[in-house]
């Protein structure tokens, strides 16, 4: 894929799927905002690891749970490039808990990172980003399978979807396309923090391949969709879970 002249602002790119998005599309050409809420070391290691292989990136702190933080994320992002090309929402919490134990705290808390984030961070998107621009939104396929303690989450990500075909037709006449990926069960430090091993043999044996996801494996379906060969694609969700549901 050929980025080259774009600027990708890539959220939650401290770790995990977010890592490698952003180091993928820096490998790509493009210059790169490796965006972060708390974990200044890991964001920073994201942008030496690009820069070592001769790629532009800046750290930029923020937690899109707040506006104004994710304005300022915009604005740090025009100072630091000057435009704005591609948006990655990956951002996002995931508590599985029983819905007799969840808290209104937690409830808000995945809403204001996992929605109002993405949200807001369209908005900004709407005001910054130009003609050819292209947001990736972020969901997942569990929201297929109907587990237990995933409500909250699940809902969540079932927002994120329906965002995305809605703002489809606002961001059109602009020439911006918008979708949203949906992952099976990766291999990152989100999705295994409190599994059994034996929890996480199961879910490998649920698709078609007999394996968890790896990150690259999304970063791959990212780059497909912010090619130039992909303008006709928007308002979509992609299913990216080696045949999970």
């Amino acid at each position: 894929m050929n980025l080259e002249g774009k600027v990708a602002i890539v959220t939650g790119a401290s770790r995990g799927i977010g890592r490698q998005i952003a180091i993928q599309l820096a490998r790509s050409g493009a210059r790169v905002v490796v965006n972060y809420a708390a974990n200044e070391a890991k964001a920073l290691e994201v942008t030496e690891v690009i820069r070592q292989s001769g790629g532009e990136a800046v750290a930029i702190r923020g937690d899109v749970a707040i506006v104004r933080e994710v304005e300022a994320l915009f604005a740090g992002a025009m100072e630091a490039f000057g435009q704005v090309d591609i948006l990655i929402n990956n951002a996002g919490i995931m508590e599985c808990v029983p819905l007799a134990e969840v808290t209104e705290e937690l409830y808000d808390r995945h809403f204001a990172v996992n929605v109002k984030g993405t949200y807001f961070a369209c908005q900004q998107a709407m005001k910054f980003m130009g003609a050819g621009g292209t947001i990736i939104n972020f969901s997942t396929s569990v929201s297929g399978a109907m587990l237990p303690t995933y409500s909250v989450y699940a809902a969540t990500k079932g927002a994120v979807e329906q965002l995305t075909r809605q703002l489809a037709k606002e961001f059109g006449p602009k020439d911006i396309v918008i979708n949203c990926i949906a992952p099976g069960q990766v291999s990152t430090e989100l999705f295994l923090s409190g599994k059994s091993p034996e929890l996480v043999d199961s879910f490998r044996r649920m698709n078609a391949f007999g394996r968890l996801g790896e990150p690259e494996d999304i970063a791959n379906a990212v780059e497909l969709l912010v090619s130039d060969r992909s303008r006709w694609i928007t308002g979509q969700t992609l299913r990216v879970n080696g045949g999970f549901n």
